[in-house]
């Protein structure tokens, strides 16, 4: 069996394990970082709703957006609180998080919302065109705007991104969503062991502050985009994702439909546009050159 403990650098994300190393013919023991992956269980309304494994940190985030992203809740105002499950003596409960709503909040939610498995594939079970159809349904387009974005501050973005990961730094096992502004600033950065909790975190970072929609930024992902990453952004109006690797073909089709600019690839100064390339523009001397 391994042996883990707790690391000093972050002893909630990061635990370490004593490995065998091998270099060319020659071996050694030696220790190594782990990102930590555990079971955050959310509550709504004192019920189990669903279990998430995740790395710790910004589990509250975490909880509000998956109840956005999944179609539980609708803005900020559905939710009263969020906050670190109690037991019966008043005492924090590890890895659970209560959500609460309001009583009527809770009787539009219903009971399906505690019988469904939150386990979702690329099309959640339908044809391609019936998932593209569910989710433009439930959430109109993202609306055209003045948004541009020069193509040279887009080649900065991964090594800010990778700049900000300190997990990543010593364990090499976390996924990174990062939300630029229109300049290329980092503005926010959340790591997870899922993909898909990193944006979560994002979202609800947006719900928690009221600092949503992120109509006027970019969402950076360092690894592919599937079409549940496109979901997430269309529901928090995100105008323009970017990939460290590829899209897949259901995330091309969504991102046209909703009027996501969609960029893969981007590294090492090249990059493609896959969907509404009007909102990259060159730098201005390089238009004045052209």
């Amino acid at each position: 069996m391994s042996d883990f403990w707790r690391s000093p650098l972050d002893p909630e994300r990061v635990v370490n394990t004593r490995v065998t190393h091998w270099q060319a013919g020659e071996q050694e023991q030696r220790e190594e970082y782990l990102t930590v992956e555990e079971p955050l269980e959310i509550r709504l309304g004192g019920r189990n709703l669903a279990i998430i494994m995740r790395t710790p940190g910004h589990d509250e985030e975490l909880a509000a957006g998956f109840l956005l992203t999944e179609g539980i809740i609708e803005n900020a105002d559905d939710l009263l609180a969020v906050r670190t499950a109690s037991d019966s003596d008043g005492l924090p409960l590890p890895n659970v998080v209560e959500v609460i709503v309001s009583e009527q909040q809770m009787r539009e939610i219903g009971e399906s919302a505690f019988t469904r498995h939150f386990a979702v594939s690329a099309s959640c079970g339908l044809c391609g065109r019936d998932s593209i159809d569910a989710v433009l349904c439930n959430s109109a387009p993202v609306e055209a705007n003045d948004l541009r974005i020069e193509a040279e501050r887009l080649y900065d973005l991964p090594a800010r991104l990778r700049a900000a990961q300190a997990v990543f730094t010593h364990t090499g096992g976390l996924h990174a969503a990062g939300l630029f502004d229109e300049r290329g600033e980092l503005v926010l950065l959340r790591e997870d062991v899922g993909r898909h909790n990193a944006v979560d975190k994002l979202i609800g970072h947006g719900l928690l502050h009221r600092t949503l929609p992120y109509a006027r930024s970019l969402l950076l992902v360092s690894g592919r985009t599937s079409f549940e990453i496109i979901q997430k952004a269309l529901l928090a109006r995100i105008p323009c994702i970017a990939a460290i690797s590829a899209p897949s073909s259901l995330a091309v089709e969504l991102a046209e439909e909703s009027g996501i600019t969609l960029i893969g690839f981007l590294r090492a100064r090249t990059m493609n546009v896959y969907t509404h390339a009007e909102r990259i523009v060159p730098a201005p001397h390089a238009r004045a050159d052209g």
